[in-house]
């Protein structure tokens, strides 16, 4: 077995440093240089082998100066792109635009189009945060497959939008059921969860929270009319009943049935045939 000697490790670590260096030194000298090409090449370069902040600083002093020559669009495109490897989204979806709306039918068209949207996708917070990103990704998305529909990043962009529009339900769930859980703290909250729930069916009627919505309104309704005074109890009770038929044909194998149906029993007893 043969034993690594300290005099190589030493040689290596040399060696390393000095390739670092060199390769500073590049990037560097392509950040002064004036010989835009050469810049150009040194970033396409930077970008293969995924150094992606070198790549990005280095384009964006090539842009402006090719506007209008044959290596404009590709350096734009490659601009955009090395934000997107780099994960800054907001960054590259702008530049993602910027290039399909200077170059609509430009030869990176189709995947700037994704991209942008893709990456706004990617950048999508958590459903209890501001959702305008997600709503921008659905646009972008939207936009993508209105523009190139037989792409072979359709069922990409579809699933994408879906889940995109799933997050923006689950939020209107929330506070649907933040209303319900308010009562009638101040107001009749029970109402406002009816309304918030009801427009995120409307919105959204093929998310998988729609069950889940339709559950919430039928007991928001029945709090509501549990809570009223004696001379309206009969009316919002029939409210209950149809709310009740309305969910059990929708979902009539639901886990929650004898939830629903323990409602419906209860608000019989006020309303007369």
């Amino acid at each position: 077995m043969i034993k690594d000697k300290p005099g190589m490790k030493r040689f290596i670590y040399i060696a390393l440093i000095a390739l670092l260096a060199c390769s500073c030194g590049e990037y560097q000298k392509a950040q002064k240089s004036t010989d835009y090409d050469y810049k150009f090449d040194y970033a396409k370069r930077a970008f293969e082998q995924k150094k992606y902040v070198q790549a990005a600083t280095i384009l964006k002093d090539c842009i402006t100066v090719f506007k209008g020559r044959d290596k404009a669009e590709e350096s734009l495109y490659l601009l955009a792109l090395s934000h997107y490897e780099n994960k800054d989204y907001i960054n590259s979806g702008q530049y993602f635009q910027t290039y399909y709306n200077r170059y609509p039918k430009g030869k990176y068209a189709e995947l700037a189009r994704f991209y942008s949207g893709y990456g706004y996708y990617l950048d999508s917070p958590e459903p209890q945060l501001d959702q305008s990103g997600t709503i921008k990704a659905i646009e972008e998305l939207q936009g993508f497959l209105e523009f190139f529909p037989r792409s072979d990043k359709v069922s990409i962009a579809q699933n994408a939008i879906f889940e995109l529009q799933d997050k923006l339900t689950l939020k209107e769930f929330q506070n649907a059921q933040l209303y319900y859980n308010l009562g009638n703290y101040l107001g009749n909250n029970y109402e406002s969860a009816v309304i918030v729930a009801r427009n995120a069916i409307k919105n959204y009627p093929y998310s998988k929270y729609k069950e889940a919505l339709e559950l919430l309104i039928l007991k928001a309704r029945y709090q509501e009319a549990s809570m009223s005074v004696d001379e309206r109890k009969a009316d919002r009770f029939r409210e209950v009943v149809d709310e009740y038929y309305s969910y059990i044909n929708n979902y009539p194998d639901s886990p929650h049935r004898s939830e629903a149906e323990n409602i419906y029993k209860v608000a019989q007893r006020y309303v007369k045939d």
